[in-house]
């Protein structure tokens, strides 16, 4: 007892005389039971390259499993939304330009036919329908439906049809079948691309992947420029590649611009039906409907829903109906007053809404302008259409 007593006290004594000496080491640090993550990223766009420690952005190397657990509402619907069909018929600017909005040009239009200006994929120049003729702004077009007019003629129709449909069509504007959106000069090769690109990824992602695709060809430095492109290196925008440049490239480099191999594998294809004429725009702008879905379905990438889009946003044919898409069940379904939630879990089948002959009865009465109809279904949930019950 003394000796330790003694101990302390030489302790104390010691400190006093040598307080620099007695500092205490910082304690040792404690051993987390967190695995260790990588916590250094780098994005050489935005840091310069330059490493930053983020690891809150870093994912543990086993999963919350109640966190990965996928629920119901959150898997995907089994057709992409319009913002994905928007691709096909208002192709995103490419380049640092923006793309400049057409001019509204005044000619006839028929709801039967390709509405679209399109363009020639290998020259980029205008294909007309040989059906639709160009009118002057002083020539009478009396009892003629117009590109100026043929959206208020549709609109009319469906409120004939069903008064319902009122308040949809005044809280939302159709932009796919007005004046500046049958202006938009269609590149039928292009639309298709996005449309297979879009596929399965969010709107997004088809728009950034479609960039770094068109980012492979980048020939705005090349002086053997077509000069009748729509596109110029004096506008430092980027054009769609010809399906003669995709169907010469390798698989290995298309991937590179974040293409699955299977997609890969469905544009090339696409690039050498275009190439080899059994493709054209001049079919697609003159072909009656039936004829344009049975070509496209047999091309390998595209089925009968991307095609019915296709016919709908980029060539602007106005009675085109998708039995097949959810979001028009889904719409269809709240329109005529049932419950969504119920039917969702009913023995119908997960995410059915509505069946196809119902579908299809219903729609046959808003002919010859159900792709119109169609358009508004995806807007119903949006819109109050119960004030006109």
């Amino acid at each position: 007892m003394s000796t330790r007593r003694s101990a302390r006290l030489s302790a104390v004594a010691e400190a006093k005389a040598f307080p620099e000496a007695t500092t205490l080491p910082p304690p040792a640090a404690q051993k987390s039971r967190k695995r260790k993550v990588a916590a250094t990223v780098s994005d050489p766009v935005e840091d310069g390259g330059n490493p930053t420690v983020a690891p809150e952005l870093a994912a543990p190397s086993t999963p919350n499993k109640r966190r990965t657990k996928a629920r119901a509402a959150d898997l995907p619907p089994a057709t992409p939304t319009p913002t994905n069909a928007k691709l096909m018929g208002e192709p995103v600017a490419l380049g640092t330009t923006p793309k400049p909005k057409p001019a509204a040009v005044r000619r006839l239009a028929d709801p039967n036919a390709t509405n679209a200006t399109l363009l020639s994929p290998e020259t980029s120049r205008i294909v007309a329908s040989r059906e639709i003729e160009f009118l002057s702004p002083s020539k009478s077009s009396s009892g003629k439906a117009t590109t100026a007019n043929i959206l208020e003629e549709a609109c009319k129709h469906l409120i004939k049809v069903d008064p319902r449909m009122e308040p949809l069509i005044k809280a939302n504007h159709c932009r796919v079948f007005s004046p500046e959106g049958l202006a938009e000069k269609i590149d039928p090769f292009e639309s298709l691309c996005s449309g297979i690109i879009s596929q399965q990824v969010s709107g997004a992602a088809a728009k950034a992947i479609k960039q770094r695709f068109v980012d492979l060809f980048d020939d705005t430095s090349s002086s053997s420029l077509d000069p009748s492109s729509m596109e110029s290196a004096t506008t430092n925008r980027r054009r769609f590649p010809h399906p003669s440049q995709v169907a010469a490239t390798k698989l290995e480099t298309l991937r590179t611009a974040g293409l699955s191999q299977r997609k890969a594998e469905y544009v090339q294809g696409l690039a050498e039906k275009f190439a080899a004429g059994e493709l054209s725009a001049q079919m697609l702008a003159d072909a009656p409907y039936e004829e344009v879905l049975e070509k496209l379905t047999a091309v390998r990438g595209l089925g009968r829903w991307s095609v019915e889009m296709f016919a709908c946003f980029a060539l602007k044919r106005m009675d085109v109906f998708s039995v097949g898409d959810l979001g028009i069940q889904r719409g269809m379904a709240a329109f005529v007053g049932r419950d969504i939630a119920k039917l969702k879990a009913s023995k119908a089948g997960k995410w059915k809404y509505m069946g196809e002959k119902e579908m299809e009865e219903i729609a046959a009465r808003f002919a010859p302008y159900r792709s119109v109809f169609m358009w508004y279904m995806w807007r119903v949930e949006e819109t109050d259409v119960s004030t006109m019950e």
